[in-house]
């Protein structure tokens, strides 16, 4: 079982952390093992407000989170003051260090690449955001033409709703296409009727 942790912070894109959470969790919930344990993490704990108003409380803080095996870090114009915060890159740094694998969602990239997990690396992001990444992130490889990357621990993708196919990739790359196509075909996600 894998535990993954999606970091919450003030702003954030809704459906940049509640994508990944519904195919990891929908994907254990398929499955006869439980193959994801899914929470959420904030700087203290505290409740949330994504971009649009939807209010979240996290299940943990930074001080009191179970070990993390996948990081899920989302976008949003949060990510404007987060990849600012020493605290959030210290914790981003610590936890990355012993993570599996790290991805980010849209904007999440530009906390990736202030901590310099994202030098040398493909990388993608919002389409708004990549000429500020290239910005911030100079050691970046930052692409404008695929959906996601895949650079071994560390993944990133496009804007928003390409969460949920990078997500789909890790789940495939960890326990098969056919988990994999379960979880879409649930979800009726993309083209789920030719699988």
């Amino acid at each position: 079982m894998y535990n993954v942790g999606i970091f919450l912070f003030k702003d954030v894109e809704l459906l940049d952390y509640a994508g990944p959470y519904e195919v990891f969790s929908v994907t254990s919930e398929l499955n006869e093992h439980k193959l994801f344990k899914v929470f959420t993490v904030s700087e203290d704990g505290a409740a949330v407000r994504s971009v649009n108003g939807l209010r979240a409380l996290p299940d943990y803080s930074f001080a009191d989170h179970p070990p993390i095996d996948i990081l899920v870090v989302p976008g949003g114009i949060g990510t404007r003051i987060a990849y600012k915060n020493d605290m959030v890159l210290d914790w981003i740094k610590n936890v990355s260090a012993n993570a599996q694998i790290v991805m980010s969602v849209c904007s999440g990239a530009r906390i990736l690449g202030a901590v310099g997990l994202l030098d040398g690396k493909e990388a993608v992001t919002h389409h708004s955001v990549a000429g500020h990444l290239r910005e911030t992130a100079p050691g970046a490889i930052v692409l404008d033409d695929k959906r996601y990357t895949d650079n071994g621990k560390v993944m990133t993708s496009g804007g928003i709703s390409a969460g949920i196919d990078l997500s789909l990739h890790i789940v495939t790359k960890l326990y098969g296409q056919e988990i994999a196509n379960k979880t879409i075909k649930y979800m009726e996600y993309g083209d789920w009727r030719s699988l």
